[in-house]
């Protein structure tokens, strides 16, 4: 009890967070006062030990981690429980979305999806010009941002050219905010280079949007799907009961054996307790919060259970690689070497066959399956490289580097992502970059995220913080509540110092209480 009245006071006192963030913190330690969903002790010491992480999702689930409402549906039905007729035009639209946003919930505290927001404001344009589209929507942009101040908020736009997508693009190099979180779906068939053009250079403006495969992502999925807060896929209508990572790196440093036997043991055992926790948390979020039952979105049709799975994740891939390289007395690297390479490939696809040889409760959206994912790494990874990445600053050649990692992207439904960082002069050449973003796709990637050397937007893991609000977090605390996971990364994990291309001549705030 005393050590709960100091994290309280910890919190209520700390002149860096606002009156929202206390909440969100202080909700967070009334939390952690629950016992844990019941698993074992074998894992309840795993997870002690960080070799097995729950995000910081807490002990007591009550709501699922991703919710991704179906907008277009809502806007067709309205919403009785927040007494929302169906909009008519595009001033009630927007009035509308800005309500029901408000009221998603998510791990964050905020909405984690904003939608395909081009596709479902396009029925309500009628005859108003790309003038009147463009006033409403920055006052909508700029909304967004003040009352949803978190990194992890994501929109989505494409694949199609459209004034409303177009529209977006220019405020976002206009308004310069961190929120929201931008993919632009990107088909061969139906997205434009224009359109693609367009959206590179609002990326050399703002570090966004990621570009989706979205053909590939698509074919994942019997229905629409979203990418939601760092870039992870999810169906729409659904999304995520929870999200576990395993600990690639610790599990390696405790192994004993050879790398047979680290496949057919120590692998096998973790992943499995892995599931056990995933399992145990969806199962309480499900039967005992009766989440599904109450949540008026469920209630209401705008989400559906049969749409939820859990997403399996992992990282230190990299270092778990060369561990396993040096045991057996060879001097190969990930991400250099390509006998380090292909072992990285054999163990994520052994992990993809485990995960889908277990059937789980309530995840009927990848038919009873957990989504495999590539775990984009928080604030507390010191020693670990994020997902399947290669260790920034290790990073080869751009043409390398993609030949390297693409042909693991197809195992990833639940989302994967490399950062590429490139040197200022490829703003002079737009072209290059579409061409890097069309051979990536035809090689096999699901997700192409760049930044600039220099530029004001730093891509952390999957999210965006601004140099400057980094400066203001340090000295007075910040409005979005992604800011201190941005500033421990820049410091514990030197996100800062990916290695940079030239292209034209070759998710825990509150643990810390």
């Amino acid at each position: 009890m005393e050590d709960i009245k100091d994290r309280v006071l910890g919190v209520i006192t700390d002149g860096n967070l606002d009156y929202k963030q206390k909440k969100h913190h202080l909700a967070y330690i009334a939390e952690s006062t629950q016992a844990y969903p019941e698993i074992s002790d074998e894992a309840k010491k795993a997870l002690q030990e960080k070799v097995i992480c729950d995000l910081f999702e807490g002990h007591a689930p009550y709501r699922p981690r991703y919710v991704l409402p179906d907008y277009k549906y809502a806007l067709k039905t309205g919403v009785s429980y927040l007494e929302l007729e169906p909009p008519t035009d595009f001033d009630e639209a927007i009035n509308f979305l800005s309500i029901l946003y408000i009221q998603a919930p998510s791990i964050t505290g905020y909405s984690v999806y904003l939608g395909n927001i081009d596709q479902f404001l396009l029925g309500y344009v009628g005859n108003l010009s790309e003038e009147e589209i463009y006033k409403k929507m920055k006052l909508f942009w700029r909304f967004i941002d003040r009352t949803l101040p978190d990194a992890f908020v994501h929109a989505n736009i494409g694949p199609e050219d459209n004034i409303i997508a177009r529209v977006i693009l220019q405020i976002e190099r206009e308004l310069k905010q961190v929120v929201p979180n931008l993919t632009l779906k990107y088909d061969t068939e139906k997205t434009s280079d224009a359109f693609l053009t367009d959206a590179v250079k609002t990326v050399f403006e703002v570090a966004k949007p990621h570009i989706a495969n979205h053909k590939m992502t698509a074919s994942d999925f019997e229905g629409d799907y979203g990418v939601v807060s760092c870039y992870n896929s999810l169906p729409e209508g659904g999304g995520s009961h929870t999200l576990i990572r395993l600990n690639l790196k610790k599990i390696t440093d405790t192994h004993v054996g050879d790398t047979k036997t680290f496949f057919s043991d120590t692998l096998k055992k973790y992943c499995e307790m892995t599931l056990d926790i995933i399992e145990a948390r969806t199962k309480y979020l499900v039967e005992t919060v009766k989440y599904f039952d109450t949540d008026f979105l469920s209630k209401e049709g705008i989400i559906s259970i049969d749409n939820f799975s859990a997403m399996f994740g992992f990282y230190g891939l990299a270092e778990c690689v060369n561990q396993l390289m040096k045991n057996n007395g060879q001097n190969f690297f990930y991400g250099k070497d390509e006998e380090a390479n292909q072992l990285g490939h054999l163990i994520l696809e052994e992990m993809k066959k485990i995960v889908d040889s277990r059937e789980l409760p309530y995840c009927n959206a990848n038919k009873g399956r957990a989504f495999f994912h590539s775990q984009s790494g928080i604030d507390i990874d010191i020693e670990e490289t994020a997902g399947a990445r290669i260790p920034i600053g290790k990073e080869p050649d751009i043409y390398s580097h993609i030949n390297m990692v693409a042909p693991h992207h197809h195992l990833f439904s639940g989302g994967i992502s490399d950062i590429f960082h490139f040197d200022n002069t490829v703003k002079r050449n737009p072209a290059a970059i579409l061409d890097i973003i069309k051979g990536a796709f035809r090689k096999g990637m699901r997700m192409f995220t760049f930044n600039l050397l220099d530029s004001e937007f730093v891509r952390i893991t999957g999210y965006l913080v601004k140099r400057s609000d980094l400066k203001d977090f340090r000295e007075e605390g910040s409005r979005y509540g992604s800011a201190l996971f941005a500033a421990n990364s820049m410091d514990n994990a030197n996100v800062d110092e990916r290695a940079c291309k030239r292209v034209d001549s070759n998710e825990r705030t509150a643990s810390k209480y």
